[in-house]
C-alpha cells in the first residue's frame, strides 16, 4: 500500500473575498430590454420551431428553470418542458458591452478581480480603494451600484478564500448575499450535495455515491489517505476544502498559458447545427475572456468527446497571432471538428483553447526578408 505523507490543512483567513454571480445574465438583460418577456417564461436559444428542433440552450429565465430548463439542454427538449416559453436568439456583442460596464464597477472598488465568465467574477477587497471595512457592507453596495447603472441583479458570496465564497453566491440566489466565516464553514459545507463541491463532475458522483457520499457531512468523515486513494488528487483538494481551506489566490495579474472554455452537454449533440451553434457560443465566450485577459495567442486547440468518453484534441498553430475575434475562433475550430469528429456518437463535450498566449502589446510584425532597406538598415 502507497504511504501519503499528510500535510495539516491550512485555514488562512485573513482575506475577504467577495464572488459576484449575475442573476440569470443574458435572460435578465433581454428582460430589462422587453420588460414582457418578465411574465413568462424565457429561453435564450435559436427558436427549435424554426430550426428544425436544432439548438442549445444558452441560458434561461428563472420561469423556464422552474419547469426544467437548464444551460446546455438541447432546444428542442427545451420546448417540450416550456411549450409557452419564448425563445431569443443570444446577443453575444450587447452581453459582452454590459459586462464591461460591471467590470468598470468592480474597479471603483478593486482592481484585484479575477473574471470567470461574462456574468461572474472574484474580487479580492481585503484592502479596497474605498477603504470598506466591512466586505459584507462592499458587497451590498455592489448590488445596488450595478442595479443603479445597469438595472441588472447579482448575487454575492463574501468568505475568506474562493471555494467558499462561489458556493456562497449560489445559496440564496437571486439577489442573495451569503456570508461564510470562518467558525462557520464546516457548518455551512455539511448539508451541502456533494455535487456542489469543485471538481466533483458527473462521472465522479455515482462513485461518490457508491461510497456513501452524499453531502458535505458525510465527506467530513473520510481521512485524507482514504480521499485520496479513491480520488487521487481531486482527494486532497476535497479534504482541505470540506474543512474550509482554500489558498487559491484570486488571480489578477497571472501570466497565463492558455484560456479555454468549454461545455459538457446532457445529452450528446447529433447534428451539424446544433454543433455550429454550440461552437459559436463557445468563441464568443472565449473572445471575451482573452480581451478580459488582454491576451491573444498563435494555438487554437479543440477538444471534443463523445458519448462513449473517448476525448480528442486537434489543434491549428500560425506564425502570427490570432485576432480576438469570435468569427475567426468558431472558423477555425469547426474547421478543426470537421476533420476530426465522428458525430455518429454523438459530442458529449466540446472545448475551444488558445494557447501561446502573450499580451495584446505583442503585435505581428511581418517585415520582408530580403530588401534593399532592410540589408541597408543591418
Amino acid at each position: 500500500m502507497a504511504a501519503f505523507i499528510q500535510i495539516p490543512v491550512r485555514v488562512d483567513a485573513s482575506r475577504k473575498i467577495i464572488h459576484v454571480d449575475m442573476d440569470a445574465f443574458y435572460a435578465s438583460i433581454e428582460e430589462r430590454d422587453e420588460p414582457q418577456l418578465k411574465t413568462q417564461p424565457l429561453i435564450i436559444a435559436r427558436d427549435p420551431r424554426q430550426t428544425g428542433g436544432h439548438g442549445v440552450v444558452t441560458t434561461a429565465n428563472y420561469r423556464a428553470r422552474a419547469l426544467g430548463v437548464h444551460s446546455a439542454m438541447a432546444a428542442n427538449e427545451a420546448q417540450k418542458l416550456a411549450p409557452q416559453a419564448v425563445f431569443k436568439r443570444p446577443d453575444f456583442p450587447k452581453y459582452r458591452a454590459i459586462s464591461a460596464q460591471i467590470h468598470e464597477i468592480f474597479h471603483e472598488y478593486t482592481d484585484h478581480i479575477e473574471p470567470i465568465a461574462f456574468d461572474e467574477a472574484y474580487l479580492d477587497v481585503t484592502r479596497n480603494k474605498q477603504n470598506f471595512k466591512s466586505a459584507v457592507a462592499l458587497a451590498h453596495k455592489l448590488q445596488t451600484e450595478i442595479w443603479d447603472k445597469v438595472h441588472l441583479t447579482c448575487s454575492t458570496g463574501v468568505s475568506y478564500n474562493k471555494f467558499l465564497a462561489k458556493l456562497a453566491s449560489d445559496y440564496a440566489k437571486p439577489v442573495g448575499v451569503t456570508v461564510v466565516l470562518p467558525g462557520d464553514a464546516e457548518r455551512f459545507l455539511a448539508p451541502l450535495p456533494i455535487e456542489k463541491f469543485r471538481g466533483v463532475g458527473k462521472k465522479t458522483v455515482p462513485k461518490m455515491h457508491d461510497l456513501d457520499i452524499l453531502t458535505g457531512a458525510d465527506l467530513l468523515t473520510w481521512s485524507e489517505t482514504d480521499l485520496i486513494q479513491h480520488f487521487g488528487k481531486l482527494g486532497y483538494g476535497l479534504y482541505r476544502h470540506v474543512r474550509g481551506s482554500d489558498d487559491r489566490p484570486v488571480e489578477w495579474q497571472r501570466t497565463r498559458k492558455s484560456i479555454g472554455r468549454e461545455e459538457t452537454f446532457d445529452q450528446p449533440l447529433t447534428n451539424e447545427t446544433d454543433v455550429s451553434d454550440q461552437l459559436q457560443h463557445l468563441a464568443n465566450d472565449l473572445t471575451a475572456h482573452l480581451n478580459a485577459q488582454q491576451r491573444h495567442g498563435k494555438t487554437i486547440v479543440l477538444k471534443v468527446r463523445d458519448a462513449d468518453f473517448n476525448t480528442v484534441t486537434k489543434r491549428q498553430t500560425q506564425a502570427e497571432y490570432y485576432e480576438n475575434m469570435a468569427t475567426q475562433l468558431y472558423e477555425v475550430a469547426k474547421d478543426l471538428f470537421d476533420a476530426t469528429a465522428d458525430l455518429t456518437k454523438g459530442v458529449r463535450l466540446l472545448g475551444i483553447t488558445m494557447t501561446n498566449l502573450d499580451p495584446l502589446t505583442f503585435e505581428n510584425l511581418s517585415l520582408p526578408l530580403f530588401s534593399p532597406a532592410s540589408s541597408k538598415a543591418f
